[in-house]
């Protein structure tokens, strides 16, 4: 798979086969996700990985505080505080669609509130990764560890692995920081579900759309 191919073929993908993922594997992905750019080459990114028992146990304890209506305020504001075109209209699109190929219907919330579920079930994907950062960097080691985060998506790719970035995690990062340990001194960024994915999903055809290069591509002269 060349460069071109892992970009525009990936998609987030929301149902996963139990297939193993050896744990060589996930150290080749995040070893050539390492080569990201990062300001003076400090490397921000911290990465922890969980599989079998203990990831059928954070599921387990994510899944029962949503049921529970548990949220807690999020570490960093993920999305606008307040929604305006073009956004709300991409937002709607995609959601529809995905929910559409899920087969939720619109009004039906309890089908809706099932499918966000998944999420903390990983999507059924054997392994989870959850990105952090010290919380005393600025901003311009986010932006690192979100180029780190694209390399491990494309990376996977490359191993014949698909993933899906999931911030809805953060709705409940003290229960990802209780069960997996996780030191006070890190916020966390963003979950990932990685595995392999399920070809007979209906799920998985989403191809969500991309804007026209006019719509956010200016040239200056003589370009």
């Amino acid at each position: 798979m060349d460069v071109l191919e892992a970009m525009t073929g990936r998609r987030s993908i929301r149902a996963f086969l139990q297939t193993a993922v050896p744990r060589a594997t996930v150290e080749a992905i995040l070893a050539a996700a390492a080569r990201a750019p990062s300001g003076s080459n400090i490397q921000p990114w911290r990465v922890r990985v969980t599989v079998g028992e203990e990831l059928a146990r954070l599921s387990a304890a994510l899944l029962a505080a949503h049921a529970a209506g548990q949220r807690v305020p999020r570490e960093y504001e993920y999305y606008p505080r307040t929604w305006r075109e073009p956004y709300l209209a991409r937002r709607r699109k995609v959601g529809w669609e995905l929910y559409s190929l899920a087969g939720v219907a619109r009004g039906d919330t309890a089908a809706g509130d099932a499918q966000r579920a998944r999420n903390f079930a990983f999507f059924g994907a054997p392994v989870g990764l959850f990105f952090l950062i010290d919380r005393d960097l600025e901003q311009g080691s986010w932006l690192d560890t979100g180029m780190f985060i694209q390399n491990v998506m494309l990376a996977a790719r490359a191993h014949g692995l698909e993933t899906c970035p999931q911030a809805a995690f953060c709705d409940h990062h003290d229960v990802v920081r209780r069960e997996l340990g996780l030191p006070a001194d890190q916020a966390l960024v963003c979950g990932m579900s990685l595995g392999h994915a399920d070809p007979d999903a209906a799920v998985n055809r989403l191809v969500s759309e991309r804007a026209p290069l006019a719509d956010f591509v200016s040239f200056g002269p003589g370009a």
